[in-house]
């Protein structure tokens, strides 16, 4: 895989300057999360994108800044667990008037799960729509590349998850650990992922994580056929590897988490709450029109 997060969002705004047909009748405020390698503000990926997306719909957008400096946030994408980056949004959401009768969250590439994680956690205030452009929400079975930082650190970050990932050392470490997951060992997967297999309910079951995610009006996913970062790709729709092995994949409705209805999905796709959208690109790529048409409906 390749690096997340910054060039991907970089891509997305040159795709979706904005145009002079803007949309008039102003939403819900939208909140943000950036991926990984990227950050919630740097003027030619998120915060350009927040304008944009301002400037077309006319409403409030928040992009999720964790820390106190860019440097921060550019680094919680690596260094700080995603628990204490939810625990600090949910703070940061709760404090925000603006956002107090209710939002749609877009998050891009592991910002998706976090986000997810934000719906199932942290119920007040309302996020009304979830948007995950390209997450991972059974975890991936790969290193990006990383050349943002040095090739001797990216590789390092390859052994430590190749051959340590459910040491709580890497646990704690390394925000990639936290979603890593091995089709080749899952019950080491199940008992040491400190992350992904908490906010799936692959432990016990939270009965108030599905209370609250079947709170959301849509949860929409979007997959990028093309992808080459996010292995495998079907865990952008919540499909992965079958168990065992890491070749043959399958679909959502085809793994235990769905049969056992261990998150609710069942139900909220027979309330047609999930929506599965294919982006024909690499990781997200995707138009101004493809977004017009395909996620402006949801905002």
């Amino acid at each position: 895989m390749k690096t997340f997060g910054a060039i991907g969002a970089l891509i997305v705004l040159l795709a979706v300057q904005a145009s002079g047909d803007n949309v008039t009748s102003p939403g819900l405020p939208i909140v943000m999360w950036h991926g990984m390698d990227d950050t919630c503000c740097f003027p030619f990926s998120l915060g350009g994108f927040k304008k944009f997306l301002e400037a077309e719909l006319g409403v409030y957008v928040k992009s999720l800044e964790i820390g106190n400096s860019i440097v921060t946030d550019y680094k919680s994408g690596y260094l700080i667990h995603p628990n204490r980056q939810v625990e600090d949004v949910c703070n940061q959401l709760n404090g925000d008037p603006q956002l107090a009768n209710g939002y749609n969250a877009i998050g891009f590439s592991q910002g998706g799960q976090f986000l997810r994680a934000i719906a199932q956690r942290c119920p007040t205030p309302r996020m009304n729509n979830l948007i995950t452009l390209g997450g991972q929400h059974q975890g991936v079975f790969g290193l990006p590349d990383c050349p943002s930082i040095s090739s001797k650190t990216c590789e390092y970050f390859r052994q430590l998850l190749n051959y340590a990932a459910y040491a709580s050392w890497v646990q704690n470490y390394l925000v990639q650990a936290t979603y890593w997951h091995d089709p080749l060992n899952e019950q080491a997967y199940k008992e040491s992922s400190t992350f992904l297999a908490d906010i799936n309910n692959e432990r016990t079951v939270n009965e108030t994580y599905i209370e609250n995610l079947q709170q959301l009006n849509k949860f929409v996913m979007v997959k990028f056929t093309k992808d080459k970062i996010v292995q495998p790709i079907e865990s952008q729709w919540f499909g992965y590897y079958k168990p065992g092995q890491d070749r043959e994949t399958q679909k959502l409705e085809e793994s235990e988490l769905f049969l056992k209805n261990r998150l609710g999905l069942q139900e909220m796709q027979q309330r047609n709450k999930l929506v599965f959208l294919e982006c024909p690109g690499n990781h997200l790529q995707f138009t101004k029109d493809w977004f017009k048409q395909n996620i402006y409906p949801f905002l």
